[in-house]
């Protein structure tokens, strides 16, 4: 990491200003010491991950899952991928927690605590599905920059909370309403409390729907601090840069929300095709909402050794945006035939979708196993990388695993 190799190199000095206070005996420091007070934390025990978790940069704090470690129906924190921008709030003080609606079109301001929401609106609880925009950039050609991310930047655990549009019309909104945006309590990187990390948003029709929540409970606990606690935004389906975490404030817009990574090409894609590497202008490129149809093999591991006398059981999710998926195959020579997947319909709308085949093999060898989802309009996975875009978005192409047949 750029930031371990730094204090490595760094001098009594610079440690003093990292830390924010003199290094008493700092000159008896041994060579090559690193103080307590600015090593690196363990990501797996601080935010309790599975040691098999990918960690992507700890600057912001990024780290994701392993395919086979998303076998679950219903996600687990320790298997849940993270994607901050800013740093995590710290001395979270829950009584004094509070989230204000304002903006060009409320008619009146007003501030909600936690314990208003939850006593004064109906609760409910959804599956839904969380995908990051860029999950599936490192295969980019081309290479976009950002977190490589592989696979492993999805989740669908069961949020808690009360309906966004519930709160939307106790408060009162104008008729001119275009756009919320969301505003958090996670701080910049440089440390400017001018500066919002992130601030992004969605269109009222999206605020609007039953299942986008102002959310306190993951699987039936509090949020996890690193996921969002003790308030998120949550709208599955959509790249989950719009379910923003640590939520203190909502501002309902008269126009498209125009904070921290909702202009330029921010989780914005060419909104015609355009070659590999062209320079797109910011005018053509158009904000991500709803994301493409996906499917991911869970089971077995990639790699694994199978009888060639026994039948192997593959499972797996798949997920469409705001579509259902309506089909699931499978392919083991390479995509040249495919097979069908038996498919459940989803838990509730937005929830990914389990699939399951029985596969025989006919001769011992060296296979590729490759999972294709069709959604209810009919559109399939890319066989291999879609349209190349230059933030590196939307990678929806097949995944695959290996297996040798023994």
């Amino acid at each position: 990491m750029k930031r371990r190799n730094f204090i490595k190199k760094a001098t009594l000095s610079s440690l003093t200003v990292v830390i924010g206070s003199e290094i008493v005996f700092g000159n008896m420091l041994p060579k090559g010491y690193i103080p307590l007070a600015v090593q690196d934390p363990d990501p797996f025990k601080l935010f309790n991950k599975d040691a098999e978790m990918v960690v992507l940069n700890d600057r912001p704090w990024n780290m994701e899952a392993k395919a086979h470690l998303l076998n679950e129906k219903i996600t687990s924190n320790k298997f849940m991928f993270i994607r901050n921008n800013g740093k995590i709030p710290e001395n979270i003080t829950i009584a004094n927690w509070t989230i204000t609606f304002d903006g060009e079109s409320v008619k009146t301001p007003k501030t909600y605590t936690l314990q208003e929401l939850k006593t004064k609106f109906e609760q409910h609880t959804y599956q839904l599905t969380l995908e990051c925009g860029g999950n599936g950039r490192s295969e980019f050609d081309p290479p976009a920059k950002g977190n490589q991310w592989t696979i492993g930047a999805v989740s669908c655990a069961r949020w808690t909370g009360v309906r966004l549009k519930d709160v939307l019309e106790d408060i009162g909104i104008k008729n001119d309403a275009v756009y919320i945006g969301y505003h958090a309590a996670d701080t910049h990187l440089s440390g400017d409390p001018k500066k919002e990390p992130i601030s992004r948003g969605v269109p009222m029709a999206k605020a609007f729907q039953e299942e986008t929540l102002l959310a306190f409970k993951m699987n039936g606990k509090d949020i996890p601090l690193a996921h969002g606690y003790p308030l998120r935004l949550i709208a599955g389906g959509w790249p989950a840069s719009a379910s923003g975490k640590w939520i203190n404030g909502i501002s309902v817009r008269n126009k498209v929300h125009d904070g921290t990574k909702m202009t330029g090409t921010a989780y914005r894609v060419p909104c015609k095709p355009v070659a590999p590497g062209d320079k797109v202008k910011d005018e053509d490129m158009c904000i991500i909402e709803s994301m493409p149809v996906k499917s991911l093999i869970t089971y077995p591991k990639s790699g694994a050794m199978i009888d060639k006398k026994k039948k192997l059981l593959i499972n797996g999710h798949a997920w469409a945006g705001e579509l259902e998926v309506s089909k699931m195959e499978y392919s083991i020579d390479f995509g040249s035939s495919w097979q069908d997947c038996k498919l459940e319909r989803p838990i509730n709308r937005l929830a990914w979708q389990h699939f399951s085949a029985e596969i025989s093999f006919s001769k011992k060898g060296y296979y590729e196993i490759w999972a294709r989802a069709t959604d209810a309009q009919g559109k399939s996975q890319s066989m291999i990388l879609p349209g190349w875009n230059p933030k590196g978005y939307l990678n929806n192409a097949c995944h695959r695993i290996a297996i040798k047949v023994i």
